[in-house]
């Protein structure tokens, strides 16, 4: 069974291992090694990522008390990070965060959802009514990335 639970501190390292191996292994699909590379890279400023993970506030999926998977819901709607370990793909555990993600923001009153979503997840995201407002071109470290701006509208909002 997936449990989701608020993220804890200890968590960054293991969420910073799980970001890196997921777009290395699983965007690799869609992306080039060079675009992989300047997106998930191997080094980084461990404080930074702490910084971002406490600011985030994610939601952190287990199973078997290993964590699988993290997705945050920002106040705003947005979805900044939303990661799930590459050998659980296909297992549920996107669906179980997803899940989370859309009952926090109907608790919270939330009316609308969205995130930058990459090639690779957009199929995904489309499975829960997420909608393509855009389609986005984005440099990172000196990388051109697509993406897609992707939103879900509550109905009870619309």
């Amino acid at each position: 069974m997936i449990i989701i639970r608020n993220y804890q501190e200890a968590d960054a390292p293991i969420l910073r291992k799980l970001f890196v191996s997921s777009v290395r292994r699983v965007a690799i699909r869609d992306y080039s090694q060079a675009q992989v590379e300047a997106w998930a890279p191997q080094a980084y400023d461990k404080q930074t990522w702490d910084s971002k993970m406490a600011q985030n506030r994610p939601f952190v999926a287990i199973l078997n008390d290993r964590i699988v998977g993290y997705a945050d819901l920002q106040s705003s709607g947005y979805i900044d990070h939303f990661y799930c370990h590459w050998r659980q793909q296909g297992q549920g555990v996107g669906t179980s965060l997803m899940q989370f993600i859309i009952e926090d923001s109907q608790r919270r009153n939330i009316s609308r959802i969205y995130s930058d979503v990459s090639i690779t997840a957009m199929p995904f995201f489309k499975r829960f009514d997420f909608e393509i407002v855009s389609e986005q071109t984005v440099s990172v470290r000196g990388q051109t990335l697509k993406n897609y701006k992707m939103e879900r509208t509550s109905p009870k909002h619309q």
